[in-house]
């Protein structure tokens, strides 16, 4: 059996460039992924995502720079032993097995380190325990082709966790599944972490999703990593904004244009759009009040991963396009 080294990180990316002829679709990009993270992705479609997993898993050749999973270079990741595993966005499991029989089939290809007789190693999963766990049990005898996409796409996350990995990558997880879906994979997902250490990075575009589960987000655009970091951290940078009615709007802006703490007073029809940078709240409404002027609402508008996004892509292509007129 092969010693897997042990790491803080389970995936690093350092200075990775990827080209495609003479389009660049990675550039200089830094990526780390700790161990027992729930880490978010997050591009736009075409940003560079799936090419970046691919990158992590040997499937492409990157032009410059290194890469590490779970302490493997990614030529050297089949002594992992099944403890890397990758669902991409298409599902490509044979159309005229069954579930079961699709399941059934992989569970006998689970290298002999994971079975349970080896000691210390957590034995993998059964097949009727991930039908169970990704709600498939009713549809064991169903062949895969007859399935719906949200169906398949839950038939090749249980035949991913099968073998009990210790980092999961998944490619747009949510695309296809309905509501009810996405609210078992997103438990599923916080269950493994939570209960086995499962480490996860999740590429996707669909940001509520992402900020509802991740510990960890990294924002790719344009080929390069913009921002990376815990969820807490970089929404904590992000700017919150309040909507302030009141029907004496000049006045208010002006005030509130000179108060500490904010960064800009947007004037609307009946309102004020205040982004903040240090100022509480509490302390703007307190403001308005104490030179009698009537406040009807004031609503706070928490940092978003999606505003958080926006902002960072914008500005980002500001500076390219910038760069580009310059040049």
């Amino acid at each position: 059996m092969n010693a897997q080294p042990q790491a803080l990180n389970v995936i690093s990316l350092a200075g990775v460039s990827k080209r495609y002829g003479n389009v660049d679709v990675l550039r200089d990009l830094d990526l780390t992924v700790q161990r027992g993270a729930i880490h978010g992705l997050v591009g736009l479609n075409g940003s560079g995502k799936t090419t970046t997993l691919e990158c992590i898993l040997g499937l492409q050749q990157v032009h410059s720079g290194s890469a590490s999973i779970l302490g493997f270079e990614p030529r050297h990741l089949y002594r992992a032993e099944g403890d890397v595993v990758a669902v991409f966005d298409t599902p490509s499991l044979h159309a005229n097995l069954t579930v079961r029989q699709t399941l059934s089939h992989a569970a006998h290809l689970i290298p002999a380190q994971k079975k349970p007789s080896a000691s210390g190693v957590q034995p993998p999963r059964s097949v009727n325990e991930v039908m169970s766990l990704l709600g498939l049990s009713r549809y064991a005898s169903f062949k895969i082709r007859s399935l719906s996409l949200g169906n398949r796409r839950r038939a090749s996350i249980a035949h991913a966790l099968l073998g009990n990995p210790k980092l999961v990558l998944l490619d747009e997880p949510f695309n296809g599944l309905d509501a009810g879906g996405v609210d078992e994979v997103l438990a599923l997902i916080k269950t493994l972490n939570r209960d086995f250490g499962t480490s996860f990075l999740l590429s996707s575009h669909q940001l509520p999703y992402l900020q509802s589960v991740c510990s960890h987000l990294s924002i790719l655009h344009d080929g390069h990593i913009v921002a990376s970091g815990s969820l807490d951290e970089l929404l904590q940078g992000s700017d919150a904004k309040l909507i302030v009615r009141t029907p004496d709007i000049a006045r208010a802006q002006a005030l509130l244009e000179k108060l500490d703490g904010i960064l800009s007073v947007v004037s609307d029809t009946g309102s004020l759009t205040v982004t903040l940078a240090t100022a509480k709240p509490a302390a703007v409404n307190q403001a308005l009040v104490s030179v009698g002027i009537p406040v009807d609402e004031l609503v706070h508008v928490r940092a978003s991963v999606e505003s958080l996004f926006r902002e960072l892509t914008s500005a980002s292509t500001d500076k390219s396009n910038s760069r580009a007129i310059a040049s």
